[in-house]
């Protein structure tokens, strides 16, 4: 039989990693999926055997959390208003009330997980002085496996919002696009299984802003989809895929309607969904559309969307294999924002709107956390 190093094993309570042989571990079983080089592996109480293939411990519900965090939005005066809530997700998509976080307070940033159960949230815009890169950041803020958001870093990188991120290779994550202040980019920032934030890497694919990311596929690939170019607030369906070592594609022109502030998160253990958004120039535009994500990486057309439409929302995968999108601003008449959240299935549907808990806000980011915890 073949050696497999460097398995994870998840257990109830903890993640060991172990740098070792199947051959020398009686308990497990080989016969209904062959593991592989890195494979995690899942404790089964019922017949006290490990398990490949991400199985979740018998008779328990997966137990991935998500994280809403950070954000903004206007008084009636229209004076940009930055956040630092954050709002955890349980496994079975139950929305908590308002934790102050720590770290500084900003909007349209990013986040995404890394390290197998943990998150990360960067960059993004701590003022409403908004010219010339005034009040862009690089800030990063690391998140536990247990929901705890850590102070401020200080990032590497081009300081800019309007980004998005996503997990990929199965333990990493990845920055990409936004506005520096005076230039759309397709800067991207590779994120290490420890929560290193690499320097800039220069991007392939249209520079722009606004778009949205999720991992898919079997083996740690990821999309960047959708988003718009300035000058002339050209919104774009151009989507770039990620391969599982962290390269991203030139560009691919995608289906569907171009839009630009949308949410995407990953559903189905495979699968990706992207959601909602702003496809009219201005704010008279939002949406509730919807497109699929193949685990091949193929994006499918319009889906009318259920729900209130809106844009500069957030999603997250949890539960192990569904999804949430939530939060957002659904007109340009001030105070339209919202907290409604909208869960997504296992199959990739859309719920009606739940009214939600915490505070109303709009260009937050969330990420996915905690398989164990």
């Amino acid at each position: 039989m073949a050696t497999y190093k460097s398995i994870r094993y998840i257990v109830p309570v903890e993640a060991v990693e172990h740098t070792d042989s199947i051959n020398a571990l009686s308990d497990v079983d080989t016969n209904t999926t062959a593991p592989t080089d890195g494979q995690i592996l899942k404790w089964n109480n019922t017949n006290s055997k490990w398990y490949p293939g991400d199985v979740e411990e018998a008779g328990s519900s997966p137990t991935q959390k998500a994280i809403f965090g950070f954000g903004s939005g206007y008084t009636p005066a229209y004076n940009y208003t930055s956040h630092n809530e954050t709002n955890l997700v349980s496994s079975t998509g139950v929305v908590a009330s308002n934790t102050t976080g720590v770290g500084t307070e900003r909007g349209n940033l990013a986040a995404a997980g890394y390290g197998g159960d943990k998150a990360i949230f960067g960059f993004g815009r701590s003022s409403e002085y908004y010219s010339g890169g005034v009040g862009r950041t690089n800030i990063t803020n690391l998140v536990s496996n247990t929901g705890v958001v850590a102070s401020d870093t200080t990032g590497v990188g081009t300081a800019r919002d309007s980004l998005t991120a996503t997990g990929y290779g199965g333990d990493k994550a990845i920055f990409g696009f936004g506005d520096n202040g005076s230039t759309d980019t397709n800067v991207t920032n590779l994120v290490s299984n420890a929560g290193v934030v690499a320097t800039d890497t220069t991007g392939v694919g249209t520079a722009r802003e606004g778009s949205a990311a999720s991992g898919y596929g079997s083996t740690g690939q990821a999309i960047f989809g959708f988003g718009r170019t300035n000058p002339g607030n050209n919104k774009v369906n151009t989507i770039n895929l990620v391969s599982s070592t962290g390269v991203m594609a030139t560009d691919t022109t995608a289906v569907g309607t171009a839009r630009d502030f949308l949410a995407a998160a990953g559903y189905g253990g495979d699968k990706a969904i992207f959601g909602f958004g702003n496809h009219g120039v201005g704010y008279p535009g939002q949406t509730s559309m919807t497109n699929l994500v193949s685990n091949t990486g193929v994006v499918a057309s319009d889906t009318t969307g259920v729900g209130t439409i809106r844009n500069t929302l957030a999603a997250a995968s949890y539960g192990g294999d569904k999804a949430i999108f939530g939060f957002g601003h659904y007109s340009f008449a001030n105070p339209n924002y919202v907290n409604m959240t909208n869960l997504v299935s296992n199959t990739g549907v859309v719920s009606s709107d739940t009214t939600g808990v915490g505070l109303i806000r709009d260009s937050l980011a969330a990420a996915g956390y905690s398989t164990t915890a």
